[in-house]
């Protein structure tokens, strides 16, 4: 990673706390999200009819199909001094992505934009894309949020969450006794 370029972190004045009520998200609210995730996970592509006249497939409205996955896959990992979120933004541009930590939540934000053009003698074709993403997650207790640090190389972003010298030392393994 010695050609990762790093990126700053945004940090805001910590404001009050919401009250409780608006945090938890209701049981139906919860189920509606898990179940949307599961559906996203399988990105099954084009839905298509099963048959058409004229030999023709017919698209449906809610199809995926040359659409950007934007939901950047990301893995979390704690390590003894610090965590790390790395995420897989391939394509990406350090200057398209923002890192921010705002009221005990980092977010990753990063929009995408792609043109292209194909000029022939019998044709000529113009394409945009745009699309953009946000990721956020509560940090942890015992974070030193003053330290944390984003790199990113090769279309892998990095963000680490050093520990604070007391968080380090409260990490304690616990014996699992056979019953």
């Amino acid at each position: 990673m010695a050609d990762a370029t790093k990126l700053a972190v945004k940090s805001e004045p910590k404001a009050a706390a919401p009250a409780p009520s608006t945090v938890r998200p209701t049981p139906f609210e919860s189920l509606r999200s898990e179940v949307d995730r599961v559906f996203d996970a399988f990105n099954l592509g084009a839905w298509r009819l099963p048959f058409s006249r004229h030999g023709l497939e017919l698209e449906m409205p809610w199809s995926r199909s040359g659409s950007w996955d934007l939901t950047p896959a990301v893995d979390v990992a704690e390590k003894p001094t610090n965590y790390e979120i790395t995420a897989e933004l391939p394509g990406m541009d350090e200057k398209d992505i923002e890192v921010k930590l705002s009221n005990g939540t980092l977010t990753i934000k990063g929009e995408k934009k792609e043109e292209t053009e194909q000029r022939h003698k019998d044709y000529y074709v113009s394409e945009r894309r745009y699309g953009s993403f946000q990721r956020s997650f509560p940090v942890p207790e015992g974070v030193d949020a003053a330290h944390i640090e984003a790199s990113f190389a090769k279309g892998v972003l990095k963000v680490t969450l050093p520990k604070t010298a007391d968080a380090q030392r409260n990490d304690k393994k616990i014996a699992i006794k056979a019953a």
